[in-house]
């Protein structure tokens, strides 16, 4: 959720933290702080709002020149957002400051305790009962600071990515992690730490992953990492694969609608070295030490939050079309609290373009607890899913920053999809032929995205009349159920307007009562096996006078007369409409929402990465 980021080395400090609370502010942009030590002491700034009203803020004082400090970019866990809940938090004695990503479960208990000592408060946040904790112990215990977080890290429940500086020691950073993504950038006599790797890639591709319940102390231009036991381990030093480009807008006005139009070679990246259609090669690395467990798999439990649970409603219709095996699809923030029944003959396919996302990570713990095989599909390497999964496959879709997933949601559907027929292809519920001619067209789908990306203009029209609508509903049938929930999620999140996706036959069970002629509804009418469905639906709709936009196939003329406005898209496999339909959608939410004004990159509530529950 929120973003942290931390220096010390040789360089100024503060315009590394504030370039790299910049590049985290996607995490969360409630507020933003920084933690500074110099001649004048240890001293904190922070603002509510994004970071550039920070930066505002920091015009007003002098002798901000530093070696060494932290910075917070916040979304609101406890207490709302306003400069005193804003990051860093001081210690009681103002000798510390910490950063904090996480929340932590029974600060409540803490602070009635150290209240009863004597302490006080001046935000609602958990971060400063932490932090003032760690004070207690190490008050009273006459130790270390370093040795005062580890035992403090007994104590706390929750997740915790932290930072802490001390002003008695103006070289140290000492840092851990539970749960919350950590980095540490690893410089020439310099240290970089941040909740991903986007603010370090400017300055070294050298990085450490921090693992779970470790602690890492930079001292000395040294970096020790032990466990909250008191054992060094060594710490595994990883090369970086992303570019400073990619991180960057490129000359787009907004991510999101570089990353829309990003999809065509992140797809392609997806299957590069993976998809060989001409010599019907096939190759999924993560499932060759696994395939045996996965063709004879009882069931496969798909779970996931948000945009990757809609690529996991698609990837049940995929696997059960192609290998014929039943298929569940679970909501992971309901996964673990209802007792579900696992068993070890269960493949379970966690999905997160993260690999951080709370929920995911405990519905994938309780499965392990079962015995069953964890299967991990996301975008960032490194990322915590990879590390506590069995194995899996990244979908190389590059750096996501607009909040509203796009590329990512094409990304994990690529791969599933490749799951899907490499299962099916092994267990002979396809043919030869029938694979041999869905890889082949596979192939051909980032091209098709090419050409589906190419509607921008007719969709910025529909978005124009549109943009003033108070509801919108979204429908679509089979393959295309999927694609009209994530539509309707688009729309939401970035530009307010209230929308709802269901499987077209389900609109005359309740939602028929919703249609006037104020009433936008999105069909995707796509010729597929429930085409002609579609198009009775479509007819319903326009005897109650709804505005008809429609998704459809090129050349398609029947729906053509019965629609508004309709846009169309490559022909393809029914089975990879969804990457291709899902497009426009896309670009149909990007446009309105810029035409009301909204932030598109950094809508209000949400953050990118979930990493509480």
């Amino acid at each position: 959720m929120c973003g942290i980021v931390a220096y010390v080395g040789q360089q100024e400090a503060l315009p590394i933290i504030i370039k790299g609370l910049k590049r985290l502010e996607y995490r969360g942009y409630d507020s933003a702080g920084i933690a500074l030590l110099n001649s004048d002491g240890l001293s904190v700034y922070k603002k509510k709002g994004k970071v550039s009203e920070l930066e505002n803020h920091l015009n007003g004082f002098s002798n901000l020149e530093s070696k060494i400090g932290i910075g917070h970019t916040r979304w609101a866990t406890h207490g709302e957002p306003n400069d005193v809940n804003a990051h860093p938090h001081y210690s009681s004695s103002e000798k510390f400051a910490m950063i904090h990503n996480g929340i932590i479960e029974n600060y409540d208990v803490l602070k009635k305790d150290l209240m009863n000592k004597g302490y006080q408060f001046q935000s609602e946040t958990d971060s400063e009962v932490f932090i003032k904790f760690i004070e207690d112990i190490y008050v009273n215990n006459h130790i270390s600071l370093e040795e005062a977080v580890r035992l403090a890290l007994h104590k706390v429940v929750g997740a915790y990515a932290i930072v802490i500086m001390n002003i008695e020691e103006p070289d140290t950073l000492i840092a851990a992690r539970k749960g919350s993504p950590l980095v540490i950038g690893v410089g020439e006599k310099e240290y970089f730490l941040a909740s991903d790797a986007t603010p370090i890639i400017e300055y070294t591709n050298q990085v450490v992953y921090l693992d779970d319940y470790e602690i890492a102390v930079i001292r000395d231009n040294k970096l020790q990492i032990k466990t909250i036991e008191n054992v060094e381990t060594n710490p595994y030093i990883n090369q970086l694969e992303m570019e400073l480009e990619a991180i960057e807008k490129g000359g787009y006005e907004h991510f999101m609608l570089k990353e829309i139009n990003e999809q065509p070679r992140s797809i392609a990246d997806c299957m590069r070295g993976r998809l060989d259609a001409k010599n019907g090669r096939l190759v999924l690395g993560g499932l060759r030490d696994y395939m045996n467990k996965f063709q004879n798999a009882d069931r496969i439990i798909i779970t996931a939050c948000g945009t990757s649970w809609h690529a996991g409603l698609v990837a049940e219709y995929l696997f059960e079309e192609f290998a014929r095996i039943p298929v569940e699809v679970e909501y992971a923030s309901e996964f673990r609290y209802r007792n579900p029944v696992i068993s070890e003959k269960d493949f379970v396919i966690a999905i997160s373009q993260s690999g951080e996302t709370a929920d995911t990570l405990a519905a994938i713990e309780l499965a392990k607890s079962k015995g069953a095989t964890i299967f991990g599909v996301c975008n960032v390497v490194g990322s915590s899913i990879p590390r506590a999964t069995h194995a899996g496959s990244y979908t190389h879709a590059g750096p996501e920053i607009g909040v509203a997933s796009t590329k990512a949601f094409t990304a994990q559907i690529s791969v599933l999809t490749m799951m899907a027929l490499k299962l099916g292809y092994q267990r002979g519920t396809l043919s030869e032929s029938r694979y041999m001619q869905l890889l082949g067209e596979l192939e051909t789908i980032p091209s098709k995205v090419e050409r589906a990306l190419k509607l921008n203009d007719k969709v910025k029209e529909i978005a124009a009349a549109y943009k003033d609508s108070r509801n919108f509903l979204y429908l679509g049938r089979g393959y295309n159920f999927p694609v009209a929930l994530e539509g309707a999620l688009k729309l939401k999140e970035i530009s307010y307007i209230h929308a709802e996706g269901y499987p077209a036959a389900e609109m005359k069970h309740g939602p028929i009562a919703l249609i006037d002629e104020e009433m936008p509804v999105v069909f995707i009418a796509t010729k597929d096996s429930s085409y002609e469905k579609v198009v009775s639906n479509i007819q319903e709709v326009k005897a109650r006078k709804g505005k008809i936009i429609a998704v459809v196939t090129e050349g398609d003329t029947t729906v053509k007369h019965m629609a508004d406005h309709v846009i169309e898209i490559p022909e393809t496999e029914e089975a990879f409409v969804p990457l291709v339909a899902v497009v426009p959608l896309q670009q149909l939410s990007y446009h309105i929402a810029v035409m009301r004004g909204c932030n598109v990159d950094q809508p209000r509530n949400l953050a990118k990465s979930v990493t509480v529950e």
